[in-house]
């Protein structure tokens, strides 16, 4: 029996992790093994307002590693369900992202032909995100030494990717951003980030539901 694809499981799942206040972010399936050794991986990416503690991420695991088991879509393949939330370096590629990532440092890439905010500029930068306003996003550019607020389009942004971050932002740079959003860890912080914890169920076995931090 072929193994469900990847836009299968999302369907499945879709429904049921909305209900349980998440978005979606995606779903991964690898295989490792070949025929009777075949096992399968299936990694769920969700993403919420609120920062997910351990608990509840082990709940939406359980009840996700139910519905699958439920449809009978793997057959006999069995196979492993990690839940996880996005790690700090997730590129933003919608409104949500970027709202949650209110107060993060980012590396911002301009589209081909987009002004840079600041005069002379580069199209590559390194900023800290404010709010969003309309079709735009506030971005803080100077660092520590010569904070600045300008306003970038959403539109002229390529890519932006979040940056892992070693040390607290500068008072004043993290005053423009308007503060991190809530819920959210401080940055500098994210060795303790609780949105760093995955809870893997075991499907297709005896194994219990266990929750884990990396």
């Amino acid at each position: 029996m072929p193994m469900p694809t990847e836009e299968r499981v999302s369907q499945l799942i879709a429904g049921l992790v909305e209900r349980r206040g998440f978005d979606l972010e995606g779903v991964e399936i690898s295989t490792a093994g070949k025929h009777a050794d075949a096992r399968a991986r299936v990694t769920v990416t969700v993403d919420s307002d609120a920062t997910a503690d351990l608990d509840t991420i082990a709940t939406l695991s359980h009840d996700l590693s139910t519905a699958l088991d439920e449809v009978g879509d793997f057959g006999e393949t069995p196979y492993l369900l990690e839940v996880s939330t996005p790690g700090v370096d997730r590129p933003l590629t919608a409104e949500r992202h970027w709202r949650r990532a209110q107060g993060r440092k980012v590396r911002v890439e301009l589209r081909p032909g987009a002004e840079p905010p600041d005069p002379g500029g580069a199209v590559r930068f390194d900023a800290r995100v404010g709010a969003l306003d309309g079709d735009g996003v506030a971005l803080v550019l100077g660092g520590r030494q010569r904070p600045h607020r300008v306003r970038v389009p959403l539109a002229d942004i390529a890519r932006a990717v979040v940056q892992v971050e070693f040390g607290p932002p500068g008072a004043r740079e993290l005053e423009l951003a308007g503060g991190v959003a809530p819920g959210r860890p401080t940055p500098g912080h994210e060795a303790e980030d609780i949105s760093s914890a995955t809870a893997q169920a075991m499907t297709a076995s005896d194994a219990p539901t266990e929750g884990i931090v990396e």
